[in-house]
């Protein structure tokens, strides 16, 4: 008896190319940032505070994907070791902006040199021109999945660069 197929080819699929993609690009991260006694959490963090100081607990959580209560644990294990800043008292409302220590910035420049040479490797077998066609379509492919009528519960999900402000992952 032959097993109905369910219409989508996993060597062609796209959306599971991806995810395998993602998945490879995953370990590799984790395995340059482990050593560093570093997640791909806690080097996202320390990449958005490089590139926008002063982000919210909520802004961070976006930018990383994860909960908000998942980065406020990361947040108060940073400041504890000294990589963070945030004020005593909030700014405004309930939020305390978080900013790079010197200690934090120096963590980041290692760990953002490992990761880039993972992106490296990554792109390795592509042409300048591929790079670029790469990175146009997988935004546009964010671009139609977060675009109006998309079955998006929130828009709270959505992540800095799709919004136009640049991350480094």
């Amino acid at each position: 008896m032959q097993q109905q197929s369910s219409g989508i080819d996993l060597e062609t699929s796209v959306g599971y190319l991806l995810k395998e993609a993602s998945s490879a690009l995953r370990s590799a991260m984790e395995a340059v940032l482990r050593p560093l006694g570093m997640s791909i959490t806690h080097y996202s963090c320390l990449e958005l505070l490089a590139q926008r100081p002063g982000l919210s607990n909520s802004e961070l959580a976006r930018g990383a994907f994860v909960t908000r209560q998942a980065m406020n644990v990361l947040l108060q294990s940073l400041e504890r070791d000294g990589l963070i800043t945030r004020p005593e008292q909030p700014v405004a409302g309930r939020v305390l902006p978080a900013e790079l220590t010197a200690k934090g910035r120096r963590q980041l420049a290692t760990a953002s040199a490992s990761v880039k040479d993972v992106e490296d490797r990554m792109k390795s077998t592509l042409s300048a021109a591929e790079q670029a066609s790469l990175g146009e379509l997988l935004t546009r492919c964010v671009t139609s999945l977060r675009g109006a009528g998309a079955e998006s519960s929130s828009t709270s999900d959505e992540h800095p660069a799709a919004t136009g402000q640049q991350t480094q992952s």
